[in-house]
């Protein structure tokens, strides 16, 4: 079975002014399905732009970006945005939660951006239940811990059993026992759904949680190892 995710030789520079600043710097890697995979690195290292390119938000200079066999470079936008609703699930680290939305229909819009109109209700009762929020959803995000409202972005990520999901620094906003609770639940998610996540994180103890890393600095993967966290 190819790799659900496969990147060849991708680079992407940035035009600052008359100055090229090379972001991401010829990395390949691959990725496959079912496995839980951590990108870590500092600040500037490269890793969010990497991000955007691994969910088709922005394109590479170079190289191919294949996701469950669609090559990013041969889709057109409309194309990008169709595949990304039906295989892709997004938690980023400031929630996007949509303020005047409670949390029941913060997670169901992703349903209806689908087009998934209702959805699937008992798989939606399964996965709030399971990530602890079945009893927040008439709330807004103004009326939810921090924690709470990364579960709820969480719910949104998963509730359409996207193949992928790509969390960008999902701790990063949290202190330290939320952080656990939601890596422990991305952990869980991936064992028991089979589904593939990839995380960028500055934080190797984010990272452990993983079943393999990735080490990125200055645009390039300079190492891997596998643990994962008891």
């Amino acid at each position: 079975m190819p790799p659900i995710i496969q990147v060849e030789n991708v680079t992407r520079i940035y035009r600052i002014g008359k100055v090229d600043v090379p972001a991401v710097r010829g990395v390949s890697f691959s990725v496959n399905q079912g496995e839980f995979v951590a990108v870590v690195g500092p600040s500037g290292s490269g890793k969010s732009t990497l991000f955007y390119m691994l969910g088709g938000l922005t394109h590479a200079n170079s190289g191919r970006v294949i996701v469950d066999g669609d090559d990013f470079a041969r889709l057109s936008d409309a194309e990008r945005t169709r595949m990304r609703k039906r295989k892709i699930g997004f938690v980023f680290q400031k929630f996007n939660l949509l303020p005047t939305l409670n949390a029941r229909m913060n997670i169901q819009i992703a349903q209806d951006i689908a087009g998934q109109d209702g959805g699937d209700g008992k798989w939606f009762d399964e996965i709030t239940k399971l990530l602890g929020i079945a009893d927040r959803l008439e709330h807004r995000p103004s009326e939810l811990s921090g924690g709470e409202q990364q579960r709820v972005a969480l719910a949104r990520a998963l509730i359409n059993k996207p193949a992928i999901v790509l969390a960008d620094e999902p701790t990063g906003n949290l202190d330290t026992r939320n952080s656990e609770i939601v890596l422990r639940l991305l952990r869980e998610t991936n064992q028991s759904l089979g589904q593939t996540v990839l995380m960028i994180t500055h934080n190797l103890e984010a990272a452990a949680f993983a079943g393999r890393i990735l080490h990125m600095r200055d645009g390039q993967i300079i190492g891997e190892d596998s643990k994962i966290r008891p």
